[in-house]
């Protein structure tokens, strides 16, 4: 997910997403330690989504 896509979503938008990715994260992990895991990049990949989500609510929150 790109930063302007998340740029244009609202607060409560952007918080139902950061709890449905580290939802589909932890079922990731869960599927990497039983050895199942077929796209290991997506774990960074979602990892990554979540700082950059977490990041633009802290800076709005700086604007306020």
């Amino acid at each position: 997910m790109k930063t302007s896509e998340i740029r244009k979503m609202s607060d409560e938008d952007i918080n139902k997403k950061i709890t449905e990715t580290k939802a589909e994260l932890w079922n990731l992990r869960f599927s990497s330690a039983s050895g199942s895991l077929e796209k290991p990049h997506r774990i960074k990949e979602l990892r990554h989504d979540v700082a950059r989500m977490k990041t633009v609510l802290n800076e709005r929150k700086e604007d306020k």
